[in-house]
């Protein structure tokens, strides 16, 4: 084999970050780099394409020059992005024809009430597994073709392409000649068939969405494409081929070795996502997301997938918005210098909430205020509230039949103690803390090890190592108390949404 090391890039929703990881699985270099959002109007989200490509391009340099490597070194390649984020292009000159609309972004509403009124609600389930939501992605495409003059009647000619996060950078990593996607992915579009694991055509004609805009749809361990010379440093002596993409979530719970039915993470990001390995036939469940968690060779795994839209971001809003801190590491000491939170509770619905509740009205509140609330009250209530949304989806997961002994965390966040002992104590359960947070990337890349021979997907279990365990030791009256308050609370703000 030419090449002993494989790099691996993760692009999520504010940063992306390239890590170079040697054939044992351990990172030897990483380089990340941040970009800003573009809030066009109030509710919309986008992104400039052109970033989504630079950013992570420059991690690349960045990284090669850290590990002191150059193209002869790399034998694969593994991209995990975040997801229902889309970006719409020109095949032959490559140039987007919009920015890309954020997974976040409210500007399909319209289309998505249209479709419900049309009584696609069900179809949408049905099909999909996913739900009839400005969050997935078939409404930022129908958006599009319907906003940017030119984009239909250009479409339906085939001369337009359109992708995830994931499919724009392979497109751009193998200079313009790559365009695939693999289930994972696909399955957070609205349109991908989820008991066959491939794009469901007539939805798509259903939708009026040209199926000559989608990305050919192959396995997660594959050869995607070639990288274009000029992407690494040196000269391209052998193919560097990209042998591996997932979805972020996904990615992560691969990184965690979620590998059997039942294992579960909780990744708190920007986001916060529950995900469980549901085994090889696909779980629709109340509040819940279906999806696929990854396609090796003939087999597809499946996921069901608990979505809270402001997890990590929450400290990040306490931070920037209110100054209650100036670092997010100390969230965990103003939290801890009060014994509780004295009954405050922050719900951060900031653009609505997600899983379980699906209630994209309702809007962010701080409820029990008394005149002896202190910022650390509010410090604690915030970060208090990323476990009780965990506890929200979990309880679904429960009531599904799925049961969840031991749940894996990941992310940056968990690095708080006092998150990861709250998380266990709200839930009942132990909570499991890895060696090395930043699961999502490790976990593409193993898969793109497994894909060039490094070690079998069998032996990914082999390489997670615990951390630590969180035990729960808060009594079971306490933790009835406060989650009830936590329901009040959520109660509370969604009676005030328009």
């Amino acid at each position: 084999m030419t090449g002993q090391y494989v790099l691996a890039i993760d692009e999520g929703s504010s940063s992306a970050r390239a890590v170079v990881v040697d054939s044992e699985g351990r990172i030897v270099a990483e380089a990340s780099q941040s970009f800003d959002p573009i809030f066009p109007q109030p509710g919309w989200v986008e992104l400039d394409p052109s970033g989504l490509w630079d950013v992570p391009k420059e991690c690349i340099s960045r990284v090669m020059v850290q590990a002191g490597l150059s193209a002869k070194d790399i034998a694969s390649v593994g991209v995990t992005t975040h997801r229902e984020t889309i970006v719409m292009w020109d095949r032959r000159t490559g140039k987007p024809v919009h920015n890309a609309i954020m997974w976040m972004s409210k500007q399909t509403d319209e289309i998505v009430r249209e479709w419900s009124e049309r009584g696609l609600d069900a179809e949408f389930r049905r099909r999909t597994g996913v739900r009839n939501d400005s969050y997935f992605s078939a409404a930022k495409i129908a958006w599009l073709l319907r906003h940017v003059p030119g984009v239909r009647a250009r479409a339906e000619r085939g001369e337009l392409a359109i992708g995830t996060p994931d499919v724009w950078l392979l497109w751009n990593l193998s200079g313009g000649t790559a365009h695939r996607i693999e289930p994972s992915a696909a399955s957070r579009t609205a349109l991908l068939n989820i008991e066959r694991a491939e794009w469901d055509t007539e939805f798509c004609e259903i939708l009026d969405i040209p199926i000559s805009l989608l990305p050919e749809l192959v396995p997660s361990i594959s050869v995607f494409g070639e990288l274009a010379s000029g992407v690494l440093p040196g000269v391209l002596a052998h193919p560097v081929p990209v042998t591996a993409m997932l979805g972020d979530q996904q990615a992560g719970l691969f990184g965690q070795a979620c590998l059997q039915p039942g294992s579960a993470k909780n990744t708190f990001g920007t986001a916060g996502v529950l995900t469980v390995n549901v085994g090889t036939k696909p779980k629709i469940m109340d509040g819940m997301s279906s999806s696929v968690a990854w396609k090796v060779d003939d087999r597809v795994t499946y996921e069901a997938e608990g979505v809270v839209f402001h997890s990590g971001q929450t400290v990040q809003w306490m931070r920037d918005k209110l100054q209650l801190f100036s670092s997010s590491a100390e969230v965990e000491t103003l939290a801890n210098s009060v014994p509780s939170n004295g009954g405050v509770y922050l719900v951060p619905a900031f653009a609505g909430l997600c899983d379980p509740y699906w209630d994209r009205d309702v809007r962010a509140a701080i409820m029990g205020l008394t005149l002896e609330s202190t910022a650390a009250h509010i410090a604690r209530a915030g970060l208090e509230s990323m476990a009780y949304q965990t506890r929200d989806n979990v309880d679904k997961l429960i009531a599904g039949g799925i049961d969840i002994p031991v749940l894996k965390v990941d992310g940056g966040a968990t690095k708080n103690d006092l998150l990861c002992q709250f998380q266990a104590d709200i839930l009942g359960i132990p909570v499991a803390r890895p060696v090395g947070l930043e699961r999502t990337i490790l976990g593409i890349a193993h898969l793109a090890g497994v894909g060039v021979g490094f070690w079998k997907v069998d032996e990914i279990a082999d390489r997670w190592q615990l951390d630590r365990t969180f035990e729960p030791r808060m009594s079971a009256e306490l933790r009835a108390e406060l989650y009830h308050g936590w329901q009040n609370a959520v109660a509370a703000a969604r009676s005030l949404a328009p």
